[in-house]
């Protein structure tokens, strides 16, 4: 029981800091949140170029 209160806890917490990044690029404008994605996309890009180029 305890082990699930701590899953819910941690859950919760990367739950509203996700929330809280969201809301401050909303305040910083559409062209931080434009760049944000696409940088994000590029590092998924990257991470998943890189898994496959160790095969």
């Amino acid at each position: 029981m305890k082990k699930i209160n701590l899953l819910l806890i941690a859950l919760a917490m990367v739950a509203f800091s996700g929330c809280s990044v969201i809301g401050d690029i909303f305040k910083a404008g559409a062209a931080v949140g434009i760049i944000a994605v696409i940088i994000v996309i590029l590092l998924i890009i990257w991470i998943i170029s890189a898994f496959r180029g160790r095969s």
